[in-house]
């Protein structure tokens, strides 16, 4: 059966590079996420395959108050017979705005040397691509199956998840016994970190550069405040994780925003932080922590004050009992279709896994996709996914699904 699961693949692995052109050709910036068209396209797309795909809109004000514009989540539920696991396979279509440096285009979907480029042709339209095609592999045995297959495809991961799976499982639209997703291809994640992302204003008084006496400038408190933010990262890196593949806890400030002139003292300025969490720590000791650096970082500076708000906390994900059949039919193929040991591992980003988990439903991240988020380009310029993890990441879950459904 695994033979004729690969022989399926091989032999439509034309199709599959197809549809991941199609998707990577719709863009998906968030922000400022207006992702609904792209759920349109890819419920057309899996029709063409004899998919149903169900589609969530979320309303339209939880949307923008967000800070999205549209969103639609989809399902795609393959019953078999009673008696089994149902297993849901999630990947996001949303992703970062592309930015500056491609030498291909963002959404070309371009081939060059193997390998397809543009923005979430890795991370993660590609598990798009995976998923779909694992089950019309599966399906195409016409073997005895028992229990179920659900397709997920959300579009708020880079938001944190919530109006994505968040907000399919807070409407009970959806509850798995064991959920797989977009990940890479030589390893199988069980944990992940947390991330607290806040935002911090930083209130002077505007005054005429001419006579800056007059004014108190939030640039220097806000100095001041990055000071003593980055200094915590050197007293994290005294703090090391006990899950492989995680390190120590960081800390980065990614936007800063402030000033109205060049000879204006500004009277505000605002900075974004992002604190990622190792699996050991407590999010609301850490939230507590940042919130004191900050006070007394303000405090240090006559007439400074600010105001913290929480942007993000998403919890970080832990190995939840139930996921053994999962992983290890996952490494099982994996070394077989890799030719070298998949080990399981943690990573230093956060996804939407820990919200399935948090509904006590055990999952495991693998897709296609090269050893590091780092090879991928994910994120930065000339992003792209080597055509040849595709197609043996496809053979793994094909075949992982089966081990798991298969009524043998």
């Amino acid at each position: 059966m695994y033979e004729q699961l690969d022989a399926w693949i091989d032999a439509h692995f034309d199709d599959e590079v197809k549809f991941l052109q199609a998707l990577v050709q719709v863009p998906t910036d968030t922000p400022p996420g207006n992702n609904a068209p792209h759920a349109e396209r890819t419920a057309e797309l899996l029709k063409g395959f004899g998919f149903a795909a169900e589609a969530y809109p979320v309303p339209e004000a939880d949307v923008q108050a967000y800070g999205l514009t549209s969103l639609t989540n989809l399902i795609v539920r393959r019953p078999y017979a009673d008696g089994g696991r149902t297993v849901a396979l999630n990947a996001h279509g949303d992703v970062v705005p592309p930015g500056e440096g491609w030498t291909h285009g963002p959404y070309s979907g371009e081939i060059v040397d193997g390998k397809l480029y543009g923005r979430a042709s890795a991370v993660s339209k590609s598990d798009f691509a995976t998923y779909t095609f694992a089950v019309r592999a599966l399906e195409s045995l016409q073997a005895p199956l028992k229990g179920a297959v659900e397709l997920h495809f959300t579009y708020d991961e880079e938001f944190g998840g919530e109006l994505g799976p968040g907000w399919l499982l807070r409407n009970k639209l959806t509850k798995p016994d064991l959920l797989l997703a977009a990940g890479f291809a030589y390893q199988v994640v069980t944990a992940h970190n947390g991330c607290l992302q806040m935002e911090v204003t930083v209130h002077g008084k505007m005054a005429h550069a001419a006579i800056p006496h007059t004014g108190v400038d939030a640039l220097q408190g806000a100095v001041a405040i990055l000071n003593a933010l980055y200094h915590q990262n050197t007293l994290y890196q005294q703090v090391t994780s006990k899950v492989e593949g995680i390190t120590h806890p960081y800390l980065n400030v990614g936007r800063i925003e402030g000033g109205t002139n060049t000879n204006v003292v500004p009277g505000k300025v605002v900075l974004r932080l992002d604190r990622r969490m190792i699996p050991e720590e407590n999010p609301a000791e850490v939230e507590a922590t940042i919130r004191q650096v900050i006070a007394d970082a303000a405090a240090s500076r006559p007439g400074i004050t600010v105001e913290i708000k929480r942007l993000l906390l998403a919890n970080a994900m832990r190995p939840l009992p139930g996921n053994e059949p999962l992983v290890a039919a996952l490494q099982k193929h994996g070394e077989a279709v890799f030719g070298e040991p998949i080990p399981t591992s943690g990573t230093p980003l956060y996804t939407d896994v820990r919200l399935y988990c948090e509904q006590g439903i055990p999952a495991a991240i693998y897709g296609a996709g090269p050893r590091t988020v780092f090879e991928s380009n994910a994120k930065r310029a000339d992003e792209h996914l080597v055509l040849e993890d595709l197609r043996r990441a496809t053979k793994v879950v094909a075949r992982t699904l089966f081990d798991l459904l298969s009524s043998r």
